[in-house]
C-alpha cells in the first residue's frame, strides 16, 4: 500500500497505550463468534480520555444479523459515554496481508471524525498505520445534514 506507515506517527499513541491497543485486539479476537466465516476478527479503541474498549465479530445463522469487531468496540464505548476516539486497532489472522475495516465500519468510525489513526495489523504482530480519512475518501459524516 502506498504512503504506509510501518511504525506510530507521532501524533499516534504514546508506546505504552500503542501496545496495550494491539494487545487488547488481540485479546478481543480471540472472543470471536464466527462459526459460519471462521473469520475472527478484534477491535480496541482508545478513547480520547484513554480508555479502552474492544470489540470482536459476532455472527449470526442469519447472516446480515452480525456484527463487526470494530462496531462492536464502537457501540461499547458510546454505550458508556464516550465520542470523542484517539486510535483503534484491527486484527485478524490473516498472513500475507493487512486487515481493513468493511465500509459500512469505516462509515461509523467517520461518524465520530476523521483525524484518528487506525492501526492494521496482519497475524504475526506487524501493523501499518492510517488516517481514518485516508481509509474513507470523501466521507459524508454528521456536518453534511446541515447543509440542505
Amino acid at each position: 500500500m502506498e504512503g504506509d506507515r510501518q511504525h506510530p506517527a507521532p501524533a499516534a499513541p504514546p508506546g505504552e497505550h500503542l501496545q496495550l491497543l494491539l494487545r487488547r485486539s488481540q485479546e478481543a479476537k480471540n472472543c470471536a463468534y464466527c462459526p459460519y466465516s471462521r473469520f475472527p476478527v478484534g477491535a480496541a479503541l482508545l478513547t480520547a480520555s484513554g480508555e479502552i474498549f474492544s470489540g470482536c465479530n459476532v455472527e449470526n445463522a442469519c447472516y446480515s444479523l452480525g456484527v463487526c469487531a470494530e462496531r462492536t468496540a464502537i457501540q461499547k464505548a458510546i454505550s458508556e459515554g464516550h465520542t470523542s476516539f484517539r486510535a483503534m486497532a484491527i486484527t485478524s489472522d490473516m498472513r500475507d496481508t493487512f486487515i481493513v475495516p468493511c465500509g459500512a465500519c469505516r462509515q461509523v468510525m467517520r461518524e465520530f471524525g476523521t483525524d484518528w489513526d487506525v492501526y492494521l495489523t496482519k497475524a504475526d504482530g506487524s501493523y501499518i498505520v492510517k488516517r481514518l480519512e485516508e481509509l474513507l475518501p470523501l466521507p459524508f459524516g454528521p456536518e453534511d445534514l446541515k447543509k440542505v
